[in-house]
């Protein structure tokens, strides 16, 4: 069976949009690397600081809608509604299928 990553993409949104902390959590790697634009520069690495990141990402800016979703570079991209803003999420991921990189922020 192969991976696919826009199959992972929408479980991620799934998740999300129905607060599943751990559903989330257990599509990324233990040595994950968020860079988050929204409301301000972040860069997070490893589990603990992706579990408070999404813990508060959770309760203050829970998605909504997903607006576009489509393979990017070394990945893919989703483009989803949070809060009544649209934003995007580029995801790149490791030979076991799992988020390894992620890089979120306002859509242009």
């Amino acid at each position: 069976m192969s991976f696919d990553p826009m199959a992972a993409v929408v479980d991620w949104l799934d998740a999300y949009r129905s607060g599943d902390l751990e559903s989330i959590l257990g599509l990324y790697s233990d040595i994950a690397t968020i860079e988050c634009g929204c409301g301000g520069a972040t860069t997070l690495n490893g589990r603990e600081a992706l579990r408070a990141y999404w813990e508060q990402r959770l309760r203050d800016y829970p998605a909504a809608d997903m607006d576009d979703l489509q393979p990017a570079r070394d990945g893919v991209a989703v483009t989803h509604r949070c809060r009544g803003s649209s934003v995007r999420a580029d995801f790149e991921f490791d030979t076991a299928g799992q988020i390894f990189f992620q890089k979120c922020g306002p859509s242009n």
